[in-house]
């Protein structure tokens, strides 16, 4: 890795060069439309953020949340089957928004259908049932069902419903369309009487942003391209959802017979609406089995008589439309062409966007000359007919290793910047681009990986990538930005600096004058608003130097539980730092509240669910989602301590009164509520007003303590011993994966040694003192360790009497780049971590008590030995007689 200074092939790509130098012609905004007034008007919840998952789903600007409001409060819209007069005014804005549709795709009621759905899925399921399929039989081969291999899953899934019918699927590869022979229309033949087969295609892939041939919709249908040689009548399904999020679509030239939408990737809001835009030659043809209300124009409750609508739109819509949602389209439609002044617009300067990250990205080298993305794609970028405002790519090392793609996002993160990664529902494109064979996907299934996780790596092979895409209101900055997280955390990152946010200089607002024409230095800034400038005011917000828990202060000293005062180094009396000998105890820490400060111990007893009280307590917003240091680093200055002998909790923070909480809830009053922890499903209740009201004002915002109840087991699945049954499982309390955490002393030794010297060659001082790294790391217990790492080959654990199963390693997400002291962001020592390890970010190992002895309490201590078991198949040193022996320590 390179230092602190840039190095070639490390600088932006000078924007005004850029454009010059285009062979075509390149729009940036909306004319004289600010593009800078635009984002500080309509979009200044963006401040200090760059988002950049717009094909996953764009954002509202604030005028048509406003206007929409506004048309609610002011009308009453009423249900559109009614005859009232509320009634008959939804019914009426129903229909214009309609034609509204219709005019946006450039096309009439004469010749297309709009039928809302619940979105554009909905649709694609709406046709699988009602397309003629004709089964095979003695007279025909039946219908055919053809979809591009680069397509969402909701195409693909379309084919589970064919089956049902026995109609053949079949995937087709874009090369075989791309490069398949035109016929003559005429050989065809007539094909009106014979089975009918559909072909769908996305107008635009959702995973590199490939835009495909528009004229594919009328070479297919007639029948000059054949996705497959059959005998029959050809009909296409454009997908278009990902399509019309950024570019006009004129069904009046590219008359598709079936057109799924949906309305969140065009306008933001609502979600939850899409549509089926039918051609009214198609139309016909479908078939329905069953029949909601508002579809029928008559049936019998007590015989088999039905009669439908004689609307298309009326027969497909079954049950009360979404109404209020349609409503909101009006003020999509008019947001939308205000700001931008239409689809054509939002399309260049999309596109020029797109084509501007792209030569800079493919511009990035590492000094050897490797480049330091992969970037998957079909085209050069060259024209938005055929490409999309989207990247898929992966970072690559500086020796073409990939880097996952949950380690770049958990990066990214830290800056502010918001990405997709995975496949994104597209497993054919994601095979076809990542080379990933059939029998890898199943392989990377048995291996644990499942589609939207953050398995990333698989072998050394990568099972998806990142991607970036641009909406409306993306600017120059946004990309710049993006362009310069790269490049800082691959080619020049910063040592011991500060973590900045990606901030715009101000939201919307390219670079000018001289600062558009040169080359931009891929620096990061030095300096972040700390937490007390980041707060708001009477937060009481502090910067905490580094102190240790002083439990004995707090309660007298107890023979069941006790604190310290001492530093690490003088609780193990006897095992200095980097010490080879046994491996003992050096720190306890226990956290009862869930990513707040650590209270240290030298001896304390153990529960079902871990150390007593070990993460028994959350802070949750007022949604009662669970608040971790990733959404508030300011956690970390919250400082719990429980005092045994009293039952309480006292927590304590800088400028704030300390304030006591019961240990134990009142069975009573206690009201149980629902919350989650990692997707498990929780019993907890609410700690009171008192405690709300102290979080609330130190946070700035409404805030509870949430303990999860005593009589709730939340269970874990663990893997089995040598003497247990495979079906074990274990109790949890507020934990993310298992009862324990433990660090080797000698892992963050070495870590700190890299970390420190790059800053000692440059005469600074140490940067990371043992102390900061770690509590950074979160862990229960701390061992002194014999040599950096061998954890990771742990196999189970004994301390004293108790024994304990290691369960794997800890895979770290960007909470380790907060200073537990300060709560700041400083991303070297993820980074580091990252540079040595090829997959994932690994540091520490879980732990669960394979045996727990309830008849008599149990307890961990500072200095308790450590034996370790190691993995079977491990190669190492034979261990000496005292570590073989099981050693009791009393």
């Amino acid at each position: 890795m390179a230092g602190g200074a840039a190095q070639p092939g490390a600088e932006l790509l000078a924007f005004a060069g850029f454009l010059d130098s285009s062979p075509q012609p390149l729009a940036y905004g909306y004319g004289r439309r600010s593009l800078r007034e635009l984002r500080a008007r309509e979009f200044s919840r963006l401040a200090g953020t760059v988002y950049l998952d717009h094909a996953g789903a764009t954002l509202f600007p604030q005028s048509q949340l406003t206007n929409f409001t506004k048309d609610l409060m002011e009308n009453v819209y009423g249900n559109p089957h009614s005859q009232n007069v509320s009634s008959k005014l939804t019914h009426d804005t129903v229909e214009q928004v309609r034609y509204r549709i219709l005019a946006h795709f450039h096309t009439s009621p004469e010749d297309y259908t709009v039928i809302f759905t619940a979105g554009s899925t909905a649709a694609l399921k709406l046709v699988a049932e009602a397309f003629p399929w004709v089964s095979p039989g003695p007279e025909s081969s039946g219908s055919r069902f053809c979809y591009l291999t680069d397509s969402h899953t909701s195409v693909v899934g379309m084919r589970k419903v064919t089956a049902t019918m026995n109609v053949t699927s079949i995937p087709i590869r874009p090369e075989d369309m791309w490069s398949a022979e035109k016929q003559d229309a005429a050989a065809a033949g007539n094909p009106d009487c014979q089975p009918p087969h559909l072909f769908c295609y996305p107008a635009q892939s959702n995973f590199s942003g490939t835009r495909y041939p528009l004229s594919w919709i009328e070479e297919v249908k007639s029948g000059q391209v054949h996705p497959m040689s059959v005998p029959g009548k050809w009909f296409v399904l454009l997908d278009a959802a990902a399509y019309v999020g950024t570019s006009p679509l004129d069904l009046s030239v590219h008359q598709a017979d079936f057109v799924p939408i949906s309305f969140y990737k065009i306008f933001g809001f609502p979600t939850g609406l899409g549509a089926l835009l039918v051609n009214n030659r198609s139309a016909p043809l479908l078939r329905k089995t069953y029949f909601g209300g508002g579809t029928a124009a008559a049936y019998l409750a007590g015989d088999d008589f039905y009669i439908p609508r004689e609307s298309v739109a009326e027969r497909f819509e079954d049950g009360t439309i979404s109404f209020l949602d349609i409503v909101a389209l009006k003020h999509g439609f008019d947001a939308l062409e205000r700001l931008t002044g239409g689809m054509e617009n939002v399309r260049q300067h999309t596109f020029t966007l797109a084509r501007y990250t792209y030569a800079a990205l493919s511009a990035l080298r590492y000094p050897n000359g490797a480049p330091v993305v992969r970037i998957y794609r079909d085209s050069e970028f060259s024209s938005p007919e055929v490409q999309g405002p989207v990247i898929s790519f992966n970072v690559l090392d500086d020796h073409g290793r990939i880097v996952g793609y949950s380690q770049v996002d958990k990066m990214a993160s830290l800056y502010n910047i918001h990405v997709r990664t995975g496949c994104f529902c597209n497993t054919g494109a994601c095979q076809r681009h990542l080379g990933i064979s059939d029998e890898m996907v199943k392989k990377h299934l048995q291996a644990g990986h499942v589609c939207g996780d953050d398995v990333d790596l698989i072998d050394g092979q990568p099972t998806g990538s990142v991607r970036i895409s641009f909406g409306y209101m993306s600017t120059l900055e946004d990309a710049q930005a993006f362009l310069r997280f790269i490049i800082a955390i691959r080619l020049c990152p910063p040592h011991g600096q500060p973590l900045p946010l990606a901030t715009p200089r101000e939201a919307g607002a390219p670079p000018t004058g001289s600062e558009a024409q040169d080359a931009v230095p891929a620096t990061v800034a030095t300096h972040s608003p700390s937490p007390q400038e980041d707060a708001p005011p009477g937060t009481g917000v502090w910067n905490n130097s580094p102190t240790t828990v002083d439990a004995v202060g707090l309660c007298p000293p107890l023979p069941e539980a006790t604190g310290t005062q001492q530093t690490p180094s003088e609780k193990a009396a006897g095992v200095p730092d980097g010490d080879l000998g046994s491996r003992v105890i050096t720190n306890l820490y226990v956290y009862p509240i869930k990513s707040c400060a650590a209270f240290e111990v030298t001896r304390w007893p153990l529960g079902n669910q871990g150390l007593l009280y070990d993460r028994s307590w959350m802070v949750v917003n007022h949604n009662g989602i669970c608040l971790s240091q990733k959404q508030e680093p300011r956690l970390c200055l919250i400082q719990p301590f429980i005092d045994l002998q009293r039952r309480i909790m006292v927590v304590q923070a800088r400028g704030m009164e300390p304030i006591e909480v019961p240990l134990e809830e009142n069975s009573e009053r206690a009201q149980i509520c629902q919350s989650k922890v990692c997707a498990d499903r929780v019993n907890t209740y609410d700690c009171g007003e008192k405690i709300s009201s102290w979080l609330s004002k130190f946070f700035g915002r409404p805030c509870h303590l949430i303990k999860q109840s005593s009589d709730f087991q939340r269970s874990a699945r663990r893997k089995h011993g040598k003497d247990q049954p495979a079906c074990t499982t274990a109790t949890l309390s507020l934990v993310n994966k298992a009862q324990y955490l433990l660090i080797n002393r000698s892992s963050v030794l070495e870590l700190q040694r890299q970390l420190n010297t790059s800053s000692d060659e440059n005469g600074k001082e140490e940067l990371f003192p043992m102390k900061d790294l770690i509590s950074r790391f979160r862990a229960n217990i701390i061992t002194n360790g014999t040599r950096a790492f061998e954890e990771e080959n742990w196999d189970e654990v004994s301390i004293g009497s108790l024994h304990f199963q290691v369960l794997g390693p800890c895979h770290r997400c960007q909470m380790i780049c907060i200073d537990q002291q300060t709560g700041q962001r400083n991303q070297d020592v993820f980074q580091k971590l990252s540079e040595r390890q090829e997959r994932k970010v690994n540091f520490g190992v879980y732990l669960m008590h394979t045996a727990l002895d309830s008849s008599s309490p149990c307890y961990l201590s500072v200095g308790s030995q450590v034996l370790p078991m190691l993995k079977e198949n491990t190669e190492h040193d034979d261990l000496s007689a005292s570590e073989k022996h099981q050693h009791v320590v009393s």
